[in-house]
């Protein structure tokens, strides 16, 4: 007897392209929720866009954010509720976007996504990413109702926010030949339509890596339809399987030793280089995903990460000990076999 089920959630409405953040209050009526909203927001994205959402609805309340916590999150849920709220809107990037996943999923009741940098695929997932001292909690929540990205908005945001945007969907790559080996060596399920969707996304990108430059709109325009696909492979899985692997399990570890020191999607960038190497040996595919993150922009050195050489090798031989989650770094690398991935690849 077949007994197997599954619950897939994603946004509803998807709103992109030039100039569409005035069309906020239009995509927020086709929804037909209930309530008042609740502007969830940080400084820099509250002074570029934030009265723009204001003048779409009259006294809305809002709360501004200076870092993504769990004491952020407990923050908005205050908030949100004192004012009665019947629904979030998260105005800005990774901060504002995942506190008020992880805060709606708290008061039950949705959210509105409004992305002001393509800087990770987050801006559509269901996971909420809160970092909490050395360590960085990934946390399953509901995707976003809708999501309205204004590629006018998204192109004048910081480059180094669209190339980190860049490589973590590039990073696909080695997520998706992470989850496959999964599911050979371990049996852990795996779902052919959100892998392809998810390797596509990154094969595109990669594809579209010269066209992908500082200030074009049609670079905020492709780059957001990989991420908001991204988003949508991890829905479809159930997990973030489709695009976290060894490379983000490398990133994590990065975050613990040595915090700070670059942009997420940069790390899981340089991490997807020698965690291909892994994969592939000399002559495999890593030097497209080095040549592509390269031509966009994006770190492929630890120097270009403003990490040491040690410190990358330290992580790459503890990421195994993040989580358990199987991938090609199985129970660990050896120190020789990551120097030689990290000096073959360049990376070090």
């Amino acid at each position: 007897m077949f007994d197997k089920s599954t619950w897939i959630k994603l946004p509803r409405n998807v709103l992109q392209g030039h100039g569409v953040l005035d069309d906020l209050s239009a995509a927020v009526d086709e929804l037909y929720l209930s309530g008042d909203p609740f502007l969830v927001t940080s400084p820099s994205p509250d002074r570029i866009a934030g009265d723009r959402v204001r003048d779409q609805f009259d006294g809305i309340a809002s709360v501004s954010l200076d870092r993504a916590s769990f004491e952020s999150v407990e923050r908005v849920v205050d908030a949100a509720r004192e004012a009665d709220a019947g629904y979030l809107i998260a105005l800005g990037g990774g901060k504002p976007i995942d506190v008020a996943k992880m805060a709606s999923d708290r008061l039950d009741c949705g959210f509105i996504s409004v992305p002001t940098a393509a800087s990770h695929d987050g801006i559509v997932s269901g996971r909420s990413s809160i970092p909490e001292g050395d360590t960085r909690h990934s946390v399953a929540a509901d995707p976003p109702l809708a999501v309205v990205a204004d590629t006018e908005l998204l192109a004048e945001a910081p480059w180094e926010l669209t190339t980190a945007g860049c490589a973590d969907i590039i990073s696909n790559y080695t997520a998706v030949k992470d989850w496959e080996l999964a599911h050979r060596l371990k049996n852990v399920e795996y779902s052919e339509y959100a892998g392809a969707l998810s390797q596509m996304t990154a094969e595109m990108l990669v594809g579209s890596a010269d066209s992908i430059k500082p200030g074009l709109e049609e670079s905020a325009w492709i780059v957001t339809k990989a991420l908001v696909s991204s988003g949508v492979a991890m829905s479809i899985a159930g997990s973030s399987r489709p695009a976290s692997g060894a490379e983000h399990l490398f990133s994590h570890q990065l975050d613990r030793i040595a915090p700070g020191r670059a942009l997420h999607g940069h790390q899981v960038g340089v991490g997807s280089i020698m965690t291909e190497y892994f994969h592939s040996g000399a002559r495999g595919e890593w030097t497209d995903i080095r040549d592509a993150l390269s031509t966009m922009g994006a770190p492929t050195t630890a120097d270009e990460l403003g990490i040491d050489g040690e410190t990358i090798i330290e992580a790459l031989t503890t990421a195994h000990e993040i989580r358990d989650r199987y991938t090609i770094l199985g129970n660990g690398v050896s120190e020789e076999a990551a120097i030689e991935a990290a000096t073959i690849t360049g990376v070090i």
